[in-house]
């Protein structure tokens, strides 16, 4: 359960990044929602990372957390705000994966 806790707040990280995004790109009251889309991702994401601290181990979690939200944000600035997807980008983004998944393997929980 603490691992899908801590998926779920790492997509919660990548919808406060994406938020950030969005809210650069607009003004005035669209702008303002955005934020507030931020504020609300961003508390929700650390609430359920707390959560699944209390289980996981805080580095193992923490990166994996961190490594969602990476991995994520990449992919919506490829897909959405149309960033390049150049062959090293996509290499060294796939061996994050690779990290992370290694670190769900080796962890105690």
């Amino acid at each position: 359960m603490n691992w899908i806790l801590l998926i779920i707040a790492g997509l919660f990280e990548v919808g406060f990044a994406s938020c950030l995004g969005k809210a650069k790109e607009t003004t005035g009251i669209v702008s303002t929602y955005w934020m507030i889309g931020f504020f609300v991702c961003l508390s929700i994401s650390m609430i359920l990372l707390y959560k699944a601290t209390q289980i996981l181990p805080i580095g193992t979690a923490y990166a994996v957390w961190t490594g969602i939200g990476a991995v994520g944000t990449v992919l919506v600035g490829i897909f959405i705000f149309k960033e390049p997807a150049a062959f090293w980008r996509i290499f060294f983004l796939t061996t994050l994966i690779a990290s992370i998944i290694g670190l769900k393997f080796v962890s105690s929980h």
